[in-house]
């Protein structure tokens, strides 16, 4: 990874609140984070909010990112108009820089064959396996799941729609941005509401 740069997916319909927690505490650690959009027209996220990307597709080289994050959007599930950005996906962990994907893009990334021979999660197995692919063996039910990858390609996150703050958890551990003491009070300061967590996480 040589980048100290991060790169969100950006298009219509994505679903704005599911990158959030990992955005944030990134920034806060020194990355930055960079959206990436099909064209650099402005898009319309789920939540009605009006985004201007910072770059095109075609100009994001993975040798300057340090992580490709893809979200869920309607347009996932309708088309193949984010083809592209699976094809993306691809090209990152074949360079071994790490993806990682939620909700409805696990489903892009497993017609794109991504999840054929790797551990991953989604919403359900049912979801992936309506898209023919042929990893359902490698599917876990888990929150979130991060599949190292190895010296040949990229590490990969999944996680299912409901679950963005064990998304950005698999993401801090991936990229070292807690130590594992304070990454795991963060999660339960984030995801359990455990107010003891905030001294742990900031003593």
């Amino acid at each position: 990874m040589t980048g100290t740069s991060v790169h969100l997916a950006v298009y219509d319909t994505f679903a704005d609140w599911e990158p959030g927690f990992a955005t944030a505490q990134l920034t806060q650690h020194g990355r930055t984070v960079r959206t990436v959009g099909l064209t650099p027209s402005p898009v319309t996220t789920m939540g009605g909010v009006r985004v201007q990307p910072d770059l095109s597709l075609d100009a994001l080289d993975p040798a300057g990112s340090e992580l490709l994050i893809l979200t869920g959007a309607a347009l996932w599930d309708t088309g193949d108009t984010l083809a592209p950005f699976a094809r993306t996906a691809r090209a990152f962990l074949e360079a071994g820089v790490p993806v990682a994907a939620i909700c409805g893009a696990t489903a892009g990334l497993a017609r794109e064959g991504l999840l054929d021979d790797r551990s991953h999660t989604s919403a359900v197995s049912f979801y992936l396996a309506a898209t023919g692919y042929a990893g359902g063996a490698h599917y876990v039910e888990a929150d979130a799941v991060t599949d190292a990858g190895g010296a040949s390609r990229g590490a990969l996150v999944t996680a299912g729609p409901t679950e963005p703050v064990a998304f950005a958890r698999e993401i801090f551990g991936l990229l070292g941005v807690f130590e594992p003491k304070k990454l795991d009070a963060w999660f339960r300061l984030f995801h359990d509401s455990d107010a003891g967590a905030y001294e742990e996480l900031n003593g």
